[in-house]
Formats: structure tokens, C-alpha cells, sequence
């Protein structure tokens, strides 16, 4: 039998994480506290049920009430992780491979903005020279995979 892990970040590549395991069920989060701390629409995570190991540093967190510490990169603000009595969550966008984390609940259901469940009917923007003009961005963020060294551009994180 192999052994199963995940790994996954921050943009920046400073906070690096390894699960070792099983993950639990994905979810979106409709609460308020998730949709700042993900400064989106819901708050997608998933559970570790294996053991989490930091390969780089550790994430900084706030404790956003009196069960619960969100985690977040502190040198680009990332979010992470959500730490409660129960576990820890992780991102799913923080993962290297997410195609298989669709969630599959919706957790505080009544909190949702009203029209989330509309915005992917809304028209799609498809011209071709923004697109073009995406390819002349230089990214320093970092790559959806482990690396030795980090970051390869010579920023200071």
C-alpha cells in the first residue's frame, strides 16, 4: 500500500505544507468571517485528517473568535487554514492538485450573498488580446510544486 500526501502553499511559497493521509469531505464556507478571510464569495476548504507538516514556515494566524484561528501567509497574506476545536482545514486553492477537491457541502447555506449561485451565468469575456497582454506579466509566485529553493528570482521574502 502507498502511502498518500499532498502538498500545497502560500503565493509566495514561503509557508509549504505536506499532508500525509487521508483529506476529509470539501466544502464552501458562506459565513461572514469566511467570506473576509477569503476575501471572496465563500470560503473553500477541506479537512486534514492526516498529519500537516510545515516544510517551510509556518502560517501566522488570527483568531477570529473564540474557537477558531484562521491561518494566512504573513508575507503575502495568503489564506491557509482554518483551525478549530475539531482539526484543521486547509485551502483547497492552497493545494498543488485541487481538480479533485470540488466540494461536496455547503456550510452555512443562509449567510450566502444572494446572487452567488447566479455569477456563473453571467457573460463570458473572451478577447483574445487581453489574453495576450496576461502573457507579458512576470510572476513571482510560486510554482504548483515543491521547490528546493525559494524564491528563485532573489526577492526577499
Amino acid at each position: 500500500m502507498t502511502e498518500t500526501f499532498r502538498t500545497g502553499g502560500c503565493q509566495c511559497g514561503a509557508v509549504r505544507f505536506r499532508i500525509r493521509g487521508e483529506l476529509g469531505r470539501p466544502s464552501i464556507c458562506h459565513c461572514r468571517m469566511c467570506q473576509k478571510q477569503f476575501g471572496g464569495f465563500f470560503g473553500p476548504l477541506v479537512t486534514a485528517k492526516g498529519e500537516v507538516e510545515w516544510t517551510r514556515e509556518e502560517p501566522a494566524y488570527f483568531q477570529s473568535s473564540i474557537n477558531i484561528a484562521r491561518g494566512f501567509c504573513r508575507h503575502c497574506g495568503t489564506p491557509l487554514t482554518y483551525r478549530h476545536p475539531g482539526g484543521i482545514e486547509i485551502a483547497i486553492g492552497a493545494f498543488d492538485e485541487r481538480d479533485d477537491l470540488a466540494p461536496q457541502i455547503q456550510v452555512n447555506y443562509s449567510a450566502r450573498l444572494p446572487w452567488v449561485e447566479t455569477i456563473f451565468s453571467a457573460p463570458v469575456h473572451d478577447d483574445p488580446d487581453f489574453y495576450s497582454q496576461q502573457e507579458k506579466i512576470i510572476s513571482f509566485q510560486h510554482p504548483d510544486h515543491e521547490t528546493e529553493n525559494w524564491p528563485a528570482h532573489g526577492l526577499k521574502l
